[in-house]
């Protein structure tokens, strides 16, 4: 398994990383350990969570239940040095969290506090603020984004107060490294020119949905991470699943994604299901798995840090893993390109 170092730090991780957001709805503690072992022993150092997890659905009844699951594993393995973790702290607009509140000093030691409790930990290695307080375009919002209602003074008092908050937790200890999650371009070089202001922790890398279906990153977002030294790690590489083929065809598995939320969160349309037409007769023209093909393009990007895949059964588990064996040629690049520019932003 490849590692890579994140963002010029010292923190190492693998180029593949375990998800977790179906651990406690989906998936029973119980599959989420023996997830956790597998992935162990195929490599795999690297798991993300969040303090809103589970998801599907989202509840306020759920919160935290993935990170409890994940520090009982930690507790009764004892390999905490084993493994680098990362959580988020959730923001505004999401309600079944602190109302909603948005992220700011009087809200990061306490959100802090109650991951390191679930976790069953002393220090957190990748602290990533979910959602930025000003909104995002990600999740589909890209094609009604507005940014021209936001307040620039405000935006910069927000990070360098969030920056003092954060640099006390560094100080404290209780997490070693800042991370941020649905950003924009813009928004990334503003949270590292506040640390080169006040001299708050640099954020090192930025989680945003990336996948064959989704190339929004692929330009601006791309510059600021070469630039910025900021490493990308890709969420949702097999866009919920349509990536496997296994939506094709009308095709609803029980136990799916699709079966627990009806539109993919805004995924499913026809061009969508056109474009995984194409994209799987890539892998059938080069004998290559479509789940591997795709996680495999997300690692060989020049931006990426880390990509992270969620299974719900262990065969799903050992396919992705095999993708860290698999390198694309340069034709089934071009292959690949080619039908990104017949199939541009499918969703």
């Amino acid at each position: 398994m490849k590692m890579n170092k994140l963002g010029g730090s010292t923190l190492e991780v693998s180029e593949l990383c375990l998800g977790s957001m179906t651990w406690g709805t989906q998936n029973t503690a119980e599959e989420a350990h023996a997830q956790i072992d597998h992935a162990l022993g195929a490599g795999i150092n690297f798991i993300d969570t969040a303090e809103m997890y589970p998801v599907n659905p989202v509840s306020a009844e759920t919160t935290g239940r993935t990170e409890r699951i994940i520090g009982l594993w930690l507790e009764h393995s004892g390999r905490r040095n084993d493994v680098v973790i990362a959580t988020k702290h959730s923001g505004a607009g999401m309600a079944h969290v602190r109302d909603g509140a948005p992220i700011s000093s009087a809200t990061i030691a306490e959100t802090v506090e109650g991951s390191l409790r679930r976790l069953k930990t002393d220090v957190i290695d990748l602290y990533q603020f979910h959602w930025p307080n000003r909104g995002s375009y990600m999740f589909r919002q890209n094609w009604t984004y507005d940014p021209s209602g936001q307040d620039r003074a405000d935006t910069m008092a927000h990070m360098e107060d969030a920056m003092g908050a954060l640099q006390d937790e560094v100080k404290r200890g209780t997490i070693r490294y800042f991370g941020l999650s649905n950003e924009s371009a813009w928004g990334m070089t503003q949270w590292a020119e506040a640390a080169r202001r006040t001299g708050g922790p640099r954020p090192i890398a930025v989680q945003n949905e990336y996948s064959l279906l989704c190339r929004m990153a692929d330009t601006d977002v791309a510059e600021a991470c070469v630039n910025e030294r900021i490493d990308m790690f890709a969420f949702s590489p097999l866009a919920t699943g349509l990536l496997t083929g296994k939506y094709q065809g009308g095709k609803v598995p029980e136990g799916s994604r699709l079966s627990l939320n009806e539109d993919l969160g805004g995924r499913k349309t026809a061009r969508a299901f056109e474009a995984v037409d194409a994209y799987l007769a890539v892998a059938r023209d080069h004998d290559l798995d479509p789940v591997q093909m795709a996680l495999a393009w997300c690692c060989q990007r020049p931006f990426m840090g880390s990509v992270i895949f969620g299974a719900t059964r262990m065969a799903q588990l050992e396919t992705a893993i095999g993708a860290s064996q698999v390198t694309l040629s340069d034709e089934v690049l071009e292959a690949l390109d080619d039908v990104n520019r017949a199939h541009p932003l499918p969703y």
